[in-house]
């Protein structure tokens, strides 16, 4: 009995706007966040820049601050360290949300620019209210892996479920991932995830992808600089990639720190589709831009005049450049035998030239 394991099934692709998995082009989310600085023109300039920038999709966040903490003056609502550091986690929330009313605007024009558009909710009357917009999908936060009441709530809706896994343990993604598959969803991507703002590319850990491939699609909410985490991600086998967006960092935010400004997002746009194009198919076919090369690869030629009945040798017969003649692999053969015809120098060698 072979002790060879089967190769791992692949995922089915998910549909969220357009097909979703292995076998198809990585889909680029840029993330809106807090990146529209309390300006409903400045957030749908931001989904503006990222269709002009070539993303797939835009994602937002619904949430108010009562949906995420309490307003509080204990230390626990306060941030000791980080990014926020001295802020309270009511202030930043209260700064960072996307007000409700802004939503359907913000789906309108992104699916008038092409874009699928999709949210993450904290709370059911979020997921409610991105039911009524219509909603393909549903991203669950890395700070919510752990609220398996809220997976519950979104896979009800028969929707696919994006989920990051920042800080997250093995069992903890376990059990988010069994908790969506037990309330009806759609399907679920995982997207490998440090959260950290801003991750440095040492931290990425992208290998961590390969354990979450056991539960199917993976894909990477990435919050280090510019386009070489993904692209190596894509290479790993990301079939989702997700990055902040802003106009430009110098503006401020709470995000601007880990957001790419228009010029960076293009940059992984394009970057992450030409990483993808070059992975291939994995089969032996060789592409047809060789086809003109193959003339120059080597092949036996006579190197001296031979004459006929002339026995060919290693000194009038190599393997050299261009390709006309008979394959090195046939040296052994042709040494030793003798030549039929007269043989000139330069002539490729081709078995009725021989005795």
């Amino acid at each position: 009995m072979s002790s060879v394991s089967a190769a791992p099934a692949i995922a089915p692709a998910i549909t969220i706007g357009r097909p979703v998995g292995p076998g198809h082009p990585p889909m680029i989310v840029a993330e809106l966040s807090a990146n529209h600085l309390g300006r409903l023109d400045r957030a749908i300039a931001i989904v503006e820049v990222a269709a002009a920038a070539g993303c797939d999709a835009v994602k937002l966040q619904t949430f108010t601050p009562e949906a995420m903490t309490l307003d509080a003056s204990r230390a626990d609502f306060h941030i000791a360290d980080g990014p926020w550091q001295g802020r309270s986690l009511w202030d930043l929330y209260d700064e960072a949300h996307t007000p409700l009313a802004w939503h359907a605007p913000l789906f309108a024009r992104a699916r008038e620019l092409g874009l699928v558009v999709f949210s993450t909710p904290f709370d059911d009357a979020a997921i409610d209210a991105l039911e009524r917009l219509g909603a393909p999908a549903y991203k669950i936060a890395s700070f919510e892996l752990v609220d398996l009441a809220l997976i519950a709530r979104a896979a009800a809706t028969n929707k696919p479920l994006i989920m990051s896994t920042g800080m997250a343990a093995d069992a903890e993604v376990d059990e988010a991932v069994a908790t969506a598959k037990a309330n009806g969803t759609g399907g679920v991507i995982l997207l490998h995830c440090v959260s950290g703002y801003p991750t440095r590319a040492e931290d990425t850990n992208l290998r961590r992808m390969d354990a979450l491939l056991r539960h199917g699609i993976v894909g990477l909410s990435d919050h280090s600089p510019g386009a070489v985490v993904p692209i190596a991600a894509v290479a790993r086998g990301a079939c989702m990639i997700e990055k902040h967006l802003t106009l430009a960092r110098a503006d401020g935010g709470p995000d601007a720190a880990f957001s790419l400004e228009p010029a960076e997002m293009v940059e992984v746009v394009r970057a992450c589709r030409m990483a993808w194009a070059a992975l291939g198919d994995g089969s032996a076919t060789r592409p047809a831009s060789e086809s003109s090369s193959r003339q120059f690869r080597r092949s036996l030629y006579a190197v001296a005049d031979i004459a006929p009945g002339e026995p060919l040798t290693a000194a009038n017969v190599r393997s050299i450049r261009p390709g006309h003649g008979l394959a090195p692999r046939e040296l052994p053969a042709v040494l030793g035998k003798n030549a039929k015809v007269a043989i000139a120098r330069g002539t490729p060698l081709a078995w009725e030239l021989l005795a």
